[in-house]
């Protein structure tokens, strides 16, 4: 009787063991789907690997580039990364997140953009663009002043003067050979 008591003690405490693995495996596989964020793609991976990312929602980061062109409800701003510029096709209530674009006088904003990626979409003539469903502003861009560098300012200071020597130069000689 003692013997059967211990089987069935032993039964319940690798019952309980096997709900607690189970719970834990549950709960690890819950926990796991939620630390693998998807990774911001390049725009060389996206370039190289357009086949395998046509059509699928990604994410992209760059610096907005050049002028914000609106064409209706939509928009498109051009994204550089750093190696490459993608075009992104944005809905116009995105426009306000974008204070700068790049170009001499301004760096733009970095911005973060999630949305479908197409190899060569067919609504904008066979393009590689990314349609953005989200938009986020990483980085806020700002003014760039340039510097003029005192060698170039001494520089075109002395080739003025030449040239304004030169100038003279000519005159005179003009008036000399008038008889």
């Amino acid at each position: 009787m003692r013997n059967m008591g211990l089987k069935s003690g032993l039964r319940g405490f690798k019952k309980r063991v096997a709900w607690i693995i189970f719970l834990l495996t549950v709960v690890s596989y819950q926990l796991s789907a939620v630390s693998f964020a998807q990774q911001t793609a390049s725009s060389a991976e996206l370039i190289e690997n357009a086949k395998q990312f046509d059509g699928k929602e990604i994410i992209y980061q760059g610096e907005a580039i050049g002028e914000v062109m609106t064409r209706g409800n939509y928009s498109w701003v051009n994204l550089h990364d750093g190696e490459n510029a993608i075009g992104i096709w944005m809905p116009n209530n995105f426009l306000s997140l974008i204070s700068f674009t790049g170009s001499y006088n301004a760096r733009g904003d970095w911005l973060e953009v999630r949305g479908v990626f197409n190899r060569a979409c067919k609504m904008h003539g066979g393009d590689l663009d990314i349609h953005a469903t989200q938009l986020a502003k990483i980085r806020e861009g700002r003014q760039v002043k340039h510097r003029l560098v005192s060698e170039k300012q001494s520089l075109s200071i002395i080739l003025s003067g030449v040239l304004i020597c030169l100038l003279i130069l000519q005159l005179l000689l003009k008036r000399l050979k008038k008889p």
